[in-house]
């Protein structure tokens, strides 16, 4: 069973029994630290789909308009002309071949991997190493395309890209506690907005089902998230 330190226990009792309005738990949260670093602040769904159903999942990106406010390493499988476009976009690492082996070797520290069409042919074989991080490149959320610059240049600038899990949950940090009030609930709001819009057309009937804004340590609001018609 898990027990919630002192800290935690004092700012549960505090918490309304009712839902909240985002702007609303941002400032409870700000106001009410979890923790004496700076905690991520993420907002999670609770997605109302058939999750055995592949033409039921749930991704895509979304650019956030302050950035996450971490350094997001951005690795490029790419050659020639656009492996040079990328080292200059910033990316942490370029290279092809000699990048798929150091991945293979167990190599884990970057935070987006990014490949071009032509590499695509060799990334594949990368699936059981990047697959269960959620790192595999795809088209559907940009990170496979021929233009690597632009695509550096995104997600070092605040583009995250979202998944939901198997059990049809979905994660997404959108900032640091320490960011401005009004910053962070422009985040929250864009991540709202592309989650509602990335709702599969099959699916019937209430799509999402809950949404919480919490820090890394602190705890969960459930949060009101108006669905379009």
């Amino acid at each position: 069973m898990i027990r919630h330190g002192k800290r935690y226990r004092g700012i549960k009792t505090k918490v309304a029994a009712k839902v909240y309005e985002l702007e609303e738990a941002i400032a409870f949260i700000k106001d009410n630290p979890a923790a004496k670093f700076d905690e991520t602040m993420d907002i999670a769904f609770r997605l109302g789909i058939d999750f055995k159903k592949s033409e039921q999942t749930v991704r895509g990106t979304v650019a956030l308009p302050h950035g996450t406010g971490k350094t997001v390493r951005v690795l490029v499988f790419a050659t020639g002309a656009a492996a040079d476009a990328a080292k200059a976009a910033g990316a942490a690492e370029v290279g092809y071949e000699d990048l798929i082996a150091k991945i293979q070797g167990g190599h884990t520290a970057f935070d987006v991997a990014v490949a071009t069409t032509d590499a695509m042919k060799e990334v594949r074989k990368l699936g059981k190493f990047l697959g269960p991080r959620g790192l595999m490149p795809n088209p559907k959320t940009g990170t496979v395309t021929d233009d690597v610059a632009s695509a550096v240049k995104q997600f070092k600038a605040g583009r995250v890209e979202f998944r939901m899990d198997r059990h049809g949950n979905l994660m997404v940090p959108f900032g640091k506690r320490s960011f401005e009030a009004a910053k962070l609930a422009e985040n929250g709001r864009a991540v709202m907005d592309a989650v509602l819009a990335a709702r599969p057309a099959s699916t019937k009937g209430i799509y999402v089902k809950r949404c919480v804004v919490s820090s890394t340590m602190g705890v969960g609001l459930p949060i009101r998230v108006s669905e379009r018609a």
